[in-house]
C-alpha cells in the first residue's frame, strides 16, 4: 500500500512542488495547482490525468482507478486506491501528473537531468 509519506518523497523532489494541508487533506500543487491529493483518510490518492483518456483508465482497471466525485469531473483528475498500486506505479502517476501542471521547459530540464 503507498502512503502519503511515498508520495511525499517523490513528489517533493519535483520542482516548484509544495504541500499544503487543507481541510484535513495533504494536498501536493505547482503555486496554486493541485496535483495530487489525498482522501481524508488516505486511501484514495487523486491526480491530475488527461480527461480525454480517464474513462478509458478506468474501464481497464475499475478495481483500482475510479472517476472522481461528480464536482470534480470538470477538472482533469482520477482517483486511484492506495493500496491498489505500488510504490514504482505511484511514482509514474504522482510524476505524469506533476508534468501537467509545470511548463513544459520545467520538465524537460528535470527529465534530462534525471536521464529520463
Amino acid at each position: 500500500m503507498v502512503t502519503v509519506d511515498d508520495v511525499r518523497q517523490v513528489a517533493l523532489q519535483l520542482p516548484r512542488t509544495t504541500e499544503h494541508l487543507i481541510h484535513d487533506r495533504v494536498k501536493f500543487r505547482v503555486k496554486q495547482i493541485v496535483y495530487v491529493a489525498f482522501s481524508r483518510d488516505e486511501t484514495v490518492m487523486g491526480f491530475a490525468f488527461p480527461k480525454e483518456q480517464r474513462q478509458a483508465l478506468v474501464d481497464s482497471q475499475p478495481d483500482k482507478f475510479q472517476l472522481p466525485s461528480a464536482g470534480d469531473m470538470r477538472y482533469h483528475w482520477v482517483d486511484v486506491r492506495t493500496d491498489a498500486i505500488d510504490v514504482e506505479e505511484m511514482c509514474e502517476l504522482v510524476t505524469d501528473a506533476w508534468t501537467m501542471v509545470v511548463p513544459k521547459y520545467v520538465a524537460r530540464e528535470y527529465f534530462e537531468a534525471h536521464g529520463n
